[in-house]
């Protein structure tokens, strides 16, 4: 169904999900209907519901206008707006912002979009089918030159699923501490490493599974045994399960903003925990990524990159021990 200013509801027998198509394709909410929960967290200011008149954000604060809360697509940039080859790319990149054609049916939706900053097309497919929402995107390269591009996922999870404490668990060994990101409220200490969920803070040592706020703080999950993420409540309510494809995105970053934040607009009301499957880290834009020689996703002429991401809504059965083939939590005994 297509409402107003584009915006797409679909729904399976668990879940309903609402897809912004004039404003970067974002998933705007994940329902689950049993448990009367919503997934994705909102923000504490009035986002402008106008798409904007240019896609490409010259800041973080001409993006956050537009920001819900909700689940957008960053390509071809993540982070900080900057110039490469004479072209600008926007805070968060262009797709996140960009309006994109739809296809809908009853369970799914068809999105594409090709790019004006980069000679890219994508095609992204959104469908539901029980608990479980999975997203199959694929890129296209249209330039005889190769290109590199930075690719992720920015879900960010809250509203009832972050209305009591939780607990966090994946399959990464390794998490590494942004060297730059360190707002008055960050517990962690910026550069440190640790094995996965302890790391050093400025304090002691920090275990990440159980963040708790007040709190704002970047961090790289690395290192997968397997490519996913858990968040589900302690007292058993809800529960979420993320998982993706290591071959694309090799890292997620792991982003906490829990009434951490007194400045505007989060004013210390924001509680969001975003879990980003991403091609790169830091998280500092394109321009900082080349300078560091960070990984970056090469997209050679004529070719395609498809990949998956799959979550999983569900009621807990236990602490999430592992995620399966199809993308399903697996419940310690």
């Amino acid at each position: 169904m297509t409402g107003a200013r584009g915006r797409v509801v679909i729904e399976s027998g668990a879940l309903s999900i609402a897809i912004d198509t004039a404003i970067g394709g974002t998933i705007a909410t994940i329902e689950h209907k049993g448990c009367g929960a919503s997934i994705l967290g909102r923000v504490p200011w009035t986002p402008e519901a106008q798409p904007p008149a240019n896609v490409s954000a010259p800041d973080e604060s001409a993006w956050l206008r537009h920001y819900t809360g909700g689940w957008p697509l960053l390509f071809p940039n993540a982070g900080d707006a900057c110039r490469i080859d004479d072209v600008f790319h926007g805070f968060h990149g262009e797709a996140s912002l960009a309006r994109w054609r739809a296809e809908t049916r009853p369970t799914a939706v068809r999105l594409t979009h090709r790019f004006a900053t980069v000679p890219v097309e994508m095609e992204r497919e959104i469908a539901l089918e029980g608990e479980m929402l999975t997203i199959r995107e694929r890129v296209r390269m249209l330039r005889s030159a190769p290109i590199r591009v930075m690719w992720g996922h920015h879900p960010s999870f809250g509203s009832d699923l972050l209305a009591g404490p939780v607990e966090i668990r994946s399959g990464a060994r390794h998490v590494l501490v942004d060297d730059r990101y360190d707002p008055a409220s960050n517990p962690l200490r910026p550069g440190a490493s640790g094995a996965w969920p302890r790391v050093p803070g400025k304090t002691g040592i920090v275990d990440l599974s159980r963040p708790a706020g007040p709190m704002a703080s970047l961090a790289y999950l690395q290192d997968f045994d397997s490519a996913w993420v858990s968040i589900q409540r302690r007292d058993g309510f809800v529960g979420v399960a993320l998982s993706w494809d290591t071959a694309v995105f090799p890292c997620a970053w792991l982003w906490c903003e829990l009434e951490g934040t007194a400045d505007p607009p989060w004013n210390g009301k924001t509680r969001l925990i975003g879990v980003e499957p991403s091609t790169t880290w830091p998280g500092n834009g394109l321009a900082e990524a080349l300078r560091r020689q960070a990984p970056l996703l090469t997209l050679q002429p004529g070719t395609e990159v498809e990949t998956t991401v799959r979550l999983h809504v569900f009621k807990p059965g236990g602490p999430v021990r592992a995620v399966d083939a199809k993308g399903c939590a697996v419940f310690s005994a």
